[in-house]
């Protein structure tokens, strides 16, 4: 059963049934255009009231008629975003040395990742940067023990049982597997960061730059 509850002076939270069902539900709510803010968690939904428009009974009583309208499981669009990659080398300096500490061969892992029915669960750490469940379990990866200072803007980053991609350059401590070969950032854009949650996400291996 799906719950609501109040969250601060001026927000509800949505505790989904299903927890898989949250970033169909933020979807839904954001195209409404009802609340400022819309907010994916881990386990919850979160939405930002507007007081000077609905007092939050008004709200919890829209927000109610509004999560009737999300479509069934069965109709949602799943066609993946697909993102062109570069593997090894110097977009991916980790790839090698996570071969060899998993006993996979530097191809098996980049097959297996681009295998991955990929999601985009949440977004954050820093501005844009996804965090993709949906990763074969059997690609093992640790947090290197020295974080980097500076990472590249479209680094995919892996950890045992997420994908990490990095919208900007920045600091970061995951090992570097490869390098998405279009920006995840378009200041021009708007949004201006092509990855949302519950995003499907394919990664395809290309060669060359």
């Amino acid at each position: 059963m799906t719950r609501i509850r109040p969250c601060g002076d001026d927000a509800l939270r949505i505790e989904p049934a299903d927890l898989h069902d949250r970033h169909d539900i933020a979807l839904h709510l954001r195209a409404c255009g009802n609340w400022p803010e819309v907010v994916t968690g881990r386990t919850t939904v979160t939405v930002q009231v507007d007081l000077a428009r609905l007092g939050l009974d008004q709200a919890r009583t829209l927000l109610n008629a509004q999560l009737a309208g999300v479509a069934p499981r069965a109709t949602r669009a799943t066609v993946p975003l697909v993102l062109p990659a570069r593997f090894g080398g110097e977009a991916g300096p980790d790839l090698d040395d996570l071969a060899a500490r998993t006993g996979m061969a530097a191809a098996d892992i980049v097959r297996a990742l681009c295998d991955s029915p990929l999601r985009v669960d949440l977004v954050g750490f820093t501005p844009g940067f996804a965090y993709l469940d949906g990763v074969d379990p059997a690609l093992q990866a640790q947090r290197l023990a020295t974080p980097r200072r500076r990472v590249a803007a479209g680094s995919i980053g892996l950890l045992t049982g997420q994908v990490g991609l990095y919208a900007l350059a920045g600091p970061g401590g995951w090992p570097l597997v490869g390098r998405i070969c279009r920006p995840l950032f378009d200041g021009a854009a708007t949004p201006p960061f092509l990855l949302h949650t519950g995003q499907p996400v394919r990664l395809q291996a290309v060669d060359g730059p």
